[in-house]
């Protein structure tokens, strides 16, 4: 049995989306089958990060609610142990069949090694979508104290629906600010209350990788690339020191 994994975020502006999916291109190079469902209905980005955006692909309504197979999802042509379903653009998040949904995801859990969620960001119906059926949560965060004090609440919203396997990622972190302003890992995770398991630099290859159509971990192997399959090590269980 697969695990489910949902990528969020409390505020917009993280990174999420580009780090969920470098981590699932890390999964998949390291050969591991991956399904990256993006859940961020109406303004669906995942594709572009994935460097899919050129690409047809079916939606997870497609899927859980029109009859289209599972094994139709997208696979990704540089990664083929990857494959990708985009979110509808004319639905709300209140019109999805919850119980369909949740059917889809359990046949995806059993076919892949992981499952992707992408979740819109902030804490509202498409947030909870993706949080309601993960058995993981990845929370991701910028380094700066705003974005960190709204991590730790969103943490506390994740426990009051009953969610306790939450992992956090300090996204577009700049070594020389955060030496500046002396925060530290420990800092991080007193003042969010949340484990942490990575830190992703700030780089403009992520930027340039999604203009140029290519998913990053084919834009560089140093960076946020190197930092997001480090990640992917540690969720396959692997003990990888944490630094930038």
């Amino acid at each position: 049995m697969g695990e489910l994994i949902a990528v969020l975020s409390g505020k917009g502006g993280t990174g999420k989306t580009s780090v969920c999916a470098g981590i699932a291109t890390a999964l998949a190079e390291g050969g591991k089958s991956v399904l990256c469902i993006d859940c961020d209905i109406g303004l669906r980005n995942l594709d572009i990060s994935l460097g899919l955006s050129e690409v047809g692909a079916l939606s997870f309504l497609d899927v859980s609610q029109r009859g289209y197979a599972l094994a139709k999802a997208t696979r990704h042509p540089a990664f083929p142990d990857l494959q990708f379903l985009t979110a509808p653009v004319s639905w709300a998040p209140g019109d999805i069949d919850f119980p369909a949904f949740a059917a889809m995801l359990r046949q995806a859990a059993e076919r892949y090694d992981y499952v992707l969620l992408d979740a819109p960001a902030g804490i509202e119906e498409g947030f909870r979508l993706a949080a309601r059926y993960a058995g993981r949560i990845l929370l991701v965060t910028g380094p700066d104290p705003a974005a960190i004090r709204d991590a730790g609440r969103t943490g506390e919203v994740l426990q009051e629906m009953g969610k306790d396997n939450i992992r956090l990622i300090v996204n577009r972190v700049n070594k020389k600010l955060v030496t500046a302003m002396h925060l530290t890992v420990d800092d991080v995770m007193d003042r969010t209350g949340l484990p942490l398991l990575g830190l992703v630099p700030e780089d403009a290859n992520v930027t340039l990788a999604a203009a140029s159509s290519k998913p990053l971990l084919y834009q560089t192997k140093r960076g946020a690339a190197a930092a997001c399959r480090r990640i992917a090590r540690r969720i396959e269980g692997s003990v990888v020191p944490i630094a930038l």
